[in-house]
């Protein structure tokens, strides 16, 4: 058994997505006792009140990476009641199934062309997926395809991989190219301060043009 302090970077040492995907599955029941105990994490809640900020609580959204649904518990608080959740692991979809805040659930890899169509959603969230071992870069241009126009895709960054992963290019190449218009890249926190305080993340937000 991996000692609850240890399963963030035992997540992170997976050699592929299906040993990833093998990894969440096993941990799923215990996950938000363990980021709440272990972590004390608070970038979904951080990421729901930015969210928020830039579009009304009527709006259809995506979930992208939704886990066991603490983002969308935190979008629900916030007033959000239309939330569709995607994420590789089916047993971390089991568990956010169980909190009752989703309109549908899928399992998709996010670093394939998702099974939706364009313009379907006024907004995107995705928390703690984009990132070093998970899921790429590249994967934005997925995430703002499905936004209608004048939408928001908002996400979670460590600060520490932006450029090394490629993430400040993928935010130049898709201003550049007038698919989207930085509204936010929020203050720095640290996301998970009681198991990793030397983790410091932002908050980016974007409209999608």
């Amino acid at each position: 058994m991996i000692n609850p302090g240890d399963r963030v970077q035992w997540i992170y040492a997976a050699d592929n997505k299906e040993e990833l995907q093998a990894r969440y599955d096993q941990w799923a029941a215990e996950y938000d006792r363990d980021l709440d105990d272990e972590f004390g994490y608070v970038a979904p809640a951080r990421a729901a009140d930015a969210f928020a900020r830039f579009l009304s609580t009527d709006a259809i959204v995506l979930d992208a990476g939704a886990g066991t649904g603490l983002a969308g518990v935190e979008l629900a608080k916030r007033g959000f009641a239309v939330i569709d959740a995607i994420d590789l692991s089916q047993g971390m979809l089991d568990e956010a199934a169980a909190k009752g805040v989703y309109r549908t659930l899928r399992q998709v890899d996010l670093t394939e062309r998702a099974p939706i169509d364009d313009d379907t959603y006024d907004g995107c969230l995705c928390v703690g997926t984009l990132t070093h071992g998970h899921v790429p870069a590249s994967a934005i241009d997925e995430l703002v395809r499905v936004v209608k126009p004048g939408g928001l895709f908002v996400y979670t960054l460590r600060r520490d991989i932006i450029e090394s992963h490629g993430f400040g290019a993928k935010h130049a190449e898709l201003e550049a190219a007038g698919k989207v218009r930085l509204l936010e890249r929020g203050d720095p926190f640290q996301g998970l301060p009681k198991g990793e305080p030397d983790l410091v993340y932002n908050i980016w937000a974007f409209r999608v043009l």
